[in-house]
């Protein structure tokens, strides 16, 4: 009797056995990576950074928090530019963007002290010492060019800001911090909107500060015309 040949497409090395063969190692081979983090505490996205904090109102990530503090430090000296520009400014127009400077960061800054007793963040009481030498550049200015330093340092401090409301508008899962950035973007381009009315704002020293990415919203110089000293120059002692 003479042996039967073997049946097509049996046998672990052809056919259907292959390929269960493969997609066998292939999630074994998933199975095997994976392993070493099944299990382990903090790994899934919202607590892999040591930074986020848990709240009754959603995550708070470091990117929250930054943007809770860059509010209460723009509350902190704006306003003050502002008070000073309703006595400064040489124009009406000047005069009416120091007023919704004023006007704005008195609403914002009492929601973002709310929204920081209820997430429990602690946030600071003071100007930091650029933004106070900010301030005391301008109380030096007279003039015209007070009016162009004011509208064009508080345009560029707009502009910085406007992108950091717009990605943590995005991102937050923080129902606080959501409705704060919905107020702070209406504040935001409410404050772009009455600076650039004044048509005292440079905006090649704008471009400037927000291409090179600079944390100082102080204007450069431009080909036509070089701000005084004072605006570039370190306190004595720094």
């Amino acid at each position: 009797m003479r042996p039967r040949p073997p049946v097509k497409g049996r046998g672990i090395v052809s056919g259907t056995g292959l390929i269960v063969t493969c997609l066998a190692a292939t999630l074994a081979a998933l199975v095997f990576s994976l392993w070493p983090y099944t299990g382990r505490p903090g790994t899934a996205p919202d607590v892999l950074s040591a930074q986020t904090l848990r709240t009754s109102h959603g995550p708070l990530s470091a990117l929250d928090q930054d943007f809770l503090v860059k509010v209460r430090l723009a509350g902190l000296w704006e306003p003050a530019a502002g008070r000073q520009a309703r006595t400064k400014g040489t124009s009406p127009a000047v005069r009416t963007a120091g007023r919704h400077l004023v006007e704005g960061h008195r609403f914002l800054d009492e929601r973002v002290r709310g929204a920081a007793a209820q997430l429990n963040l602690t946030l600071p009481d003071t100007p930091g010492d650029q933004q106070k030498q900010w301030l005391a550049t301008l109380n030096e200015t007279r003039g015209a060019e007070y009016d162009r330093q004011f509208a064009t340092v508080l345009r560029l401090a707009q502009g910085q800001m406007l992108p950091v409301v717009a990605q943590v508008r995005a991102s937050t899962r923080n129902s606080l911090v959501r409705t704060l950035a919905d107020d702070a973007t209406t504040t935001v381009l409410d404050h772009i909107k009455a600076l650039e009315a004044t048509g005292d704002v440079d905006y090649d020293a704008v471009a400037t500060g927000m291409a090179t990415g600079s944390s100082s919203p102080a204007p450069t110089s431009t080909p036509s015309q070089t701000l005084p000293p004072p605006a570039f120059r370190p306190p004595p002692g720094q």
